[in-house]
């Protein structure tokens, strides 16, 4: 008897020993990029006249193999936040509704993706988005982007510090800083890809009807009262900043598209200057020099969905190749699964290696 509870106690310590190394072995597979949060001077959003910090938040991650093998060098891809976010959300800093290193590191496991640096700057501003534009309100924030935040990166990483190593991508509002710095940038970055981009066309206002945040907006007299006002609203103040700066209206520096209940129809005109379908024709000769172009949206997001097949009819109009989807979802709902189905291996088939 002595002998089988012996025996039995052996096989039930190998048995547990055997299942730990397999769950270690299984663990081990899904090895950690490193996430690091650094902050980068901009002088080019110096002495904006919002008074945010030319200092600016970025988050890095390197991936896993960026530590085991010390010469290798690295593609980057440059992930733009969308409107009310900030590079903390998405790296998990702060809790947020998607979290990217989890992705990227499932993604770089599975060998679905090659391996990438993914660099995200800090672009909250009091108005909550720059909507990475060049504005004396809010600073120069697609040249910062473009010019200053790569250098930086690539004299500080183990980067590919070319044009075909750099892809540029983001959601929503990040979506439409990719097409506007890529379209303006072929010289950067070689590849994008529009998670939901906003902003790529304008909505038809009408003199006799004035949408409700406009009328808001033109109520706001202080940057208390703006904070504490509804998305929309404030998003009409970040779009204003961006587009629509003025140096001799404070408190904001901005001119809204309505002034004592009516609209401005040349505050408007800058805008639909500032939308990417209306001027697309006179960056085609740039988009020509991108590598390859990728972008989609939810079924339910629909006016974005409308306006992303418009740039599909647009690229196809002038022989264009790029990859266009629409799935069934909203605005958010599956831009997670989009990245490590779509998205990763889009820029891991069209970025260069090595």
């Amino acid at each position: 008897m002595k002998k089988y509870r012996f025996h039995f106690t052996t096989i039930l310590i190998f048995s547990l020993l055997l299942f730990s190394g397999q769950a270690c072995s299984q663990q081990k597979q899904i090895a950690k990029g490193t996430v690091k949060r650094i902050k980068v001077h901009g002088k080019l959003l110096e002495g904006n006249l919002s008074g945010d910090s030319a200092d600016r938040y970025v988050s890095v991650y390197l991936p896993p193999g960026y530590h085991t093998n010390s010469t290798k060098r690295y593609p980057v891809v440059y992930f733009l936040h969308g409107y009310t976010d900030n590079d903390a959300k998405f790296y998990g800093f702060t809790k947020h509704w998607m979290v990217l290193p989890p992705i990227l590191d499932t993604v770089f496991a599975s060998d679905a993706a090659h391996e990438m640096i993914v660099v995200t700057p800090d672009a909250y501003t009091i108005f909550q988005g720059s909507m990475y534009s060049n504005s004396i309100t809010t600073g120069n924030w697609e040249d910062f982007v473009a010019k200053e935040l790569v250098t930086y990166i690539d004299s500080h990483y183990r980067t590919i510090a070319k044009k075909e190593g750099r892809g540029l991508c983001g959601h929503s509002m990040g979506g439409y800083g990719a097409l506007r710095i890529g379209e303006k940038n072929p010289d950067v970055f070689s590849t994008i890809y529009l998670l939901s981009p906003c902003c790529l066309n304008s909505s038809p206002l009408s003199a006799e009807s004035v949408p409700a945040p406009f009328l808001r907006a033109d109520s706001i007299k202080t940057t208390e009262e703006m904070q504490k006002a509804d998305f929309f609203t404030k998003a009409l103040f970040a779009s204003a900043a961006a587009w629509s700066p003025n140096p001799a209206n404070p408190p904001f520096y901005i001119d809204l598209p309505v002034k004592d209940g009516k609209l401005q129809p040349m505050v408007l005109q800058k805008w639909d200057a500032n939308r990417p379908l209306n001027n697309l024709d006179q960056y085609i000769f740039n988009i020509k020099k991108l590598t390859a172009i990728g972008f989609d949206a939810g079924t339910k997001d629909t006016n974005i969905a409308e306006s992303i097949r418009t740039l599909d009819s647009e690229l196809n109009k002038y022989g264009i190749k790029h990859s266009f989807e629409i799935y069934e979802g909203d605005h958010i709902n599956r831009v997670a699964e989009r990245i490590s189905k779509k998205m990763l291996g889009f820029f891991s088939e069209n970025l260069a290696f090595k």
